[in-house]
Parts: C-alpha cells; sequence; structure tokens
C-alpha cells in the first residue's frame, strides 16, 4: 500500500485514512515538488492515530529542513573513522578549547520531573512492557526505541500508540492468556523517549525532496517527530514535559542538530524555547573527548549526560579494531566499570557535567534476576548493588535498570548518598583531572581471550540476532539483558579477534578455522523451536563477524534484509 502525504490542513480529521494527493510544484523559478513523505507499508489497526496527515507534514517539515545535514554529519562519521584507522587518535579539540575554558556557561538543567532520577527503568515500548515499567516505582522510564526495540514496522509504530494511549489515560493490554495489564501507579515515572541513533533509517517511510529525489526517512526524526508532535503538549499538561535520550552521539556538531531540530519543532507548535529537554548518551570514545561541547551546544535544552557504557565498549573496539595488538581486548566479561579507562571516563562524565549544572545518569548492569531461580538472583542483586554503590559514590545523580525487582536495590544505594536531596548537581568532583591518554589507556585491561570467551560471545551474538529478527531487542540470555550494544561488542570482538590473529589462553590461534569450529559448537547448542530465526541470525553473524569488510553497525544491514 503506497499512501503519499503532504501538507494539509491541519483541522483535517487525524482518524481518516490518509488520501493520495498529486504532488505540486513549489514556488519559485524552478520547478521543484512539495516535500512529502510516502508510507511504503500496510497501515496496521489504529496507524492512521499516529500517521496522520497533519503529523507526517510534521516529518516533511523536518527532513526538509535537517536531512542534508544529517547526511553531512554521517559522511564526516566516515572521515574519523579512516583517521582513526590511520592512527590518528582522538583529542580534545584544540579549536573549541574557548568552550572547555570558560567556567560561566550552565545548561538549562532538569525539567519539571526530572529533578529526582535516583534510579531508571529502560525499555522498548511494546504495551506490556510500557505497563510494567509504569508501575515499577522508578524515577524516570526509558522508553526506548533504540538499542532494546527491533525496529519493526509495527515495533515502531504501536510503540508510539502505546505512548499515545498513556497519555491519553487509555493503555491497557490484555496477553494470548487472557492476563489484564494495567496502569495502577498512583505516580508514573517521567518518561524519557529515545529515538533511533542518526545511523538509522526507516524503510518504511519514503522521504521526497524539493528536487523529487526519494530516500528512506531518517529513523531519528520519525522517531522523534512522532512522539514529540502527538505528545508534547498533553506532557506539558501533566506537569512535565517532552524529553528525549539521544544515542550514538558522536560530535558536538551532531548536538548542535539536535538543538536546531528542537528550536525548530517547539515553534512549530507554539511553546516556549527551551521546553524540551534532552539527555545525550556518551557512548562513543569520540563523544568523550566533546563532553563540554555537546552540552554547550545543547545547553537551553540539555538536562544532562548518561555514561552508556556498552555502546561505549563497543565504540572503543570499532575505532581501534585494526591498530595492532595494543588495542585487542580480552573477553569481554573482563571489561569491567573498574578498569581504568572506564574509570577515567566516568569520573570525566561526572565532573564535566555538574561543573555544568547537568545531571550525571549511571549506565545499566547487565545481570537480571531469575525469579525461578533465587541463586542466579542473589548473585545478580550483589552485582548490581556493588556497581550502583561505586556510581551513588563516585558522583552520579542516577542510574539504569533494566528489571523491575532491581530498582529497591539500585534505589537503596542512591539513597545512601543522597537521603532527601533530589540529586548530588553540587558535588562538583574538582579532583578530576582526566588525560586523553587515561581514556585510550586500553593495554592496562589486562586479562585474556579464552576459548569460552569467543564461544560465548558467538553464542550470545547468535541468539540475540535472532530474538532481533523476531521483534524483540531485549532479550535475557544465560541471566543478562542483552540488547543491540552488547551483541555489538560480541561480534565486533570476533572480527577483532580474526583479524588480529589473537591466540587464545589455551594457544588456539584464532582464525576462520577455528571461529567455525566454534559456530558449530554454538550452534549445535541452540534451542531450535518453530518459526525460529536462527539461520537468518546465522547468515547476519557471518556478514558481520567474519568478513573482511567490518559493518558499522550490524542492525544496518539486518534491518534492509530482514525486517
Amino acid at each position: 500500500m503506497t499512501i503519499t502525504i503532504e501538507r494539509t490542513d491541519a483541522a483535517a480529521s487525524a482518524r481518516t485514512e490518509p488520501t493520495t494527493p498529486e504532488p505540486k510544484p513549489a514556488a519559485g523559478s524552478f520547478q521543484t515538488v512539495q516535500p512529502h513523505l510516502e508510507v511504503t507499508a500496510p497501515l496496521g489497526e489504529r496507524y492512521d492515530e499516529i500517521l496522520t496527515p497533519e503529523a507526517l507534514a510534521f516529518l516533511a517539515r523536518l527532513h526538509d529542513r535537517f536531512a542534508h545535514t544529517r547526511h553531512e554529519l554521517l559522511a564526516v562519521r566516515l572521515q574519523t573513522r579512516v583517521d582513526a584507522a590511520n592512527g590518528r587518535d582522538p583529542k580534545f579539540l584544540p579549536e573549541t578549547e574557548w568552550i572547555r575554558n570558560d567556567r560561566t556557561w550552565r545548561v538549562a538543567g532538569a525539567g519539571p520531573g526530572l529533578e529526582d532520577r535516583r534510579v531508571e527503568i529502560t525499555g522498548p515500548t511494546d504495551r506490556k512492557m510500557a505497563i510494567n515499567a509504569l508501575n515499577s516505582g522508578a524515577k524516570v522510564w526509558l522508553a526506548d526505541h533504540e538499542d532494546a526495540t527491533s525496529p519493526t514496522w509495527a515495533n515502531v509504530v504501536e510503540g508510539q500508540l502505546s505512548l499515545f494511549d498513556f497519555l491519553r489515560g487509555e493503555l491497557e493490554y490484555t496477553s494470548p492468556e487472557g492476563r489484564e495489564y494495567r496502569v495502577t501507579a498512583t505516580e508514573t515515572p517521567t518518561i524519557v523517549f529515545r529515538p533511533r541513533g542518526w545511523h538509522l533509517v526507516e524503510k518504511h517511510l519514503r522521504f521526497h525532496d524539493r528536487a523529487g529525489r526519494a530516500m528512506h526517512a531518517s529513523g531519528s526524526l520519525v522517531d522523534f517527530g512522532l512522539y514529540f508532535f502527538h505528545n508534547a503538549k498533553a506532557l506539558i499538561e501533566g506537569g512535565r514535559g517532552p524529553y528525549f535520550y539521544l544515542p550514538k552521539l558522536e560530535s558536538h556538531r551532531e548536538a548542535k542538530l539536535w538543538n536546531d531540530i528542537f528550536t525548530f519543532a517547539e515553534q512549530e507548535i507554539g511553546i516556549p524555547h527551551g521546553t524540551i529537554r534532552a539527555t545525550v548518551l556518551i557512548e562513543t570514545i569520540q563523544a568523550a573527548f566533546q563532553m563540554e561541547e555537546i552540552l554547550y551546544e545543547l545547553r537551553d535544552h540539555c538536562a544532562g549526560l548518561n555514561a552508556g557504557r556498552w555502546d561505549y565498549i563497543f565504540s572503543i573496539v570499532k575505532t581501534f579494531r585494526s591498530r595492532g595488538r595494543r588495542w585487542v581486548m580480552p573477553d569481554r566479561k573482563s571489561i569491567t566499570m573498574t578498569v581504568p579507562f572506564m574509570r577515567a571516563y566516568t569520573e570525566l562524565l561526572v565532573s564535566t557535567c555538574h561543573q555544568r549544572g547537568a545531571h550525571a545518569i549511571g549506565g545499566m548492569s547487565a545481570f537480571i534476576p531469575n525469579r525461578r531461580d533465587p541463586e542466579v538472583t542473589e548473585r545478580a542483586l550483589a552485582a548490581v548493588s556493588a556497581d550502583k554503590r561505586r556510581e551513588a559514590g563516585d558522583g552520579f545523580d542516577g542510574t539504569w535498570v533494566a528489571h523491575p525487582d532491581l530498582i529497591p536495590t539500585a534505589r537503596a544505594e542512591f539513597d545512601a548518598v543522597l537521603g532527601d536531596r533530589p540529586n548530588q548537581v553540587d558535588r562538583l568532583r574538582e579532583d578530576v583531572q582526566v588525560t586523553a591518554a587515561q581514556l585510550l589507556d586500553i593495554p592496562s585491561v589486562g586479562g585474556e581471550v579464552t576459548e569460552a570467551g569467543v564461544y560465548d560471545n558467538v553464542s550470545i551474538c547468535i541468539r540475540y540476532i535472532e530474538s532481533w529478527l523476531r521483534g524483540t531487542g531485549a532479550a535475557a540470555i544465560d541471566n543478562l539483558m542483552e540488547d543491540a550494544a552488547t551483541a555489538e561488542i560480541s561480534r565486533s570482538q570476533v572480527w577483532q579477534w580474526l583479524h588480529d590473529n589473537t591466540v587464545t589462553a589455551e594457544g588456539t590461534r584464532i582464525d576462520q578455522t577455528s571461529i567455525v569450529r566454534i559456530m558449530a559448537a554454538a550452534v549445535a547448542d541452540l534451542p531450535r523451536f518453530e518459526g525460529d530465526r536462527f539461520d537468518d541470525a546465522i547468515s547476519v553473524f557471518r556478514s558481520v563477524a567474519l568478513e573482511p569488510e567490518f559493518p558499522t553497525f550490524l542492525t544496518v544491514g539486518a534491518y534492509a534484509r530482514f525486517l
């Protein structure tokens, strides 16, 4: 089904099926067409309530204004990767030193409902998971359309419907088994919505620019635009606001693009400048060297930064994967938050945030409880407790958890430090002095690459991709919560070990032969079932971990081929 949407009368019904008008030439000396979006996928039940003519016209204006800048910045990313492969290390930028040296500027800070963020629960936006998150007792819900969501057409649109319905008091769900889910909490978490990163497209929406060229829509602009357009005013009326997590940024120029989008969007619907609040995930090594500049570019809209630990590790492996043995890291489980380069990263983040009046939000421990296995639960609670104790002690203002049962444990550690205070932004951490060398101190990690570590990476990655292909983007595997970021670590390490000819602790050289042997063992152990996607997952894994070329994100090709 193909539907073309142009700018329409704002009074048109939001529930009528979109029409297919003929694009009209825009005014001017050159023959151009009005920028518009084309829906190239079937409309499911109630999809027309999200993909309204007005909403699609808003998305078209966002693309008309900002899509070209997005493409330019993605090209800059490519050049940055080439520079890194050729031996040029990331650095603190000399041209923006004036921003770092000016101690007078501050960010906007917390908006209404974001003052206390001591425990945030993360998760996808399907109706069941949304209701569980909203009833969880967390201070914030990261409503995730990024790493915890497989971007199927149904997940993208129906996730927006979940948020739309909640903000209108209509969110409910009945499972296939007949179990009913309702939002029953008297105080629900503040929603912070995470759109997809700049590198991802939405292939079920096609943008036609003024020259008549057609291209896939930006996943970032689609996710942001639909959530903002439908819900910003309802959020404000409810005493909170349109808040966002911004993923995968690699530079302050990318932060400026988001700031320009926020300013434009606020003007479009008539709300005050600065109403939007953004929290930026520092989850690339490039962004770690530009934290202050990112805060500065977003200062009118910025609430804080988050230590996106798993993507950060992936970014380091990806950036330095071909730079030789010095950059080869050990088994995934050995790269903890206490290794020197991770300590430098988190200490710098807290100090940078608090110097500028921003919140510092900690990352997510991958351990999760198992209600059927008390011993697993006990280990998970102990690990999470230690992780959150360290974060609270270091000065973080809040943290992430992936499961409601972890909220009391995480909250206890932050309560012990914060007491009745909503945050500890006043703790400036002036003792912190982090150098570029410390951020890049990979050799000090130590540890070994073991055959068990290789097997775990292969097995986890294939099982996660299989789950993702079936539409589930957050999967419990071996008592850990795996998402796209942790899968990326696994496959990028396999690629690096293979292309570096790494030798395991047992004396086995990692080459195509040994990887194929390990894959065969992992595949033999897979829990096959009717309708599984393991064959496709194995194909994806081969393409992203075993080929000479290194795809920048495993989800890009898998999305194009299978979703």
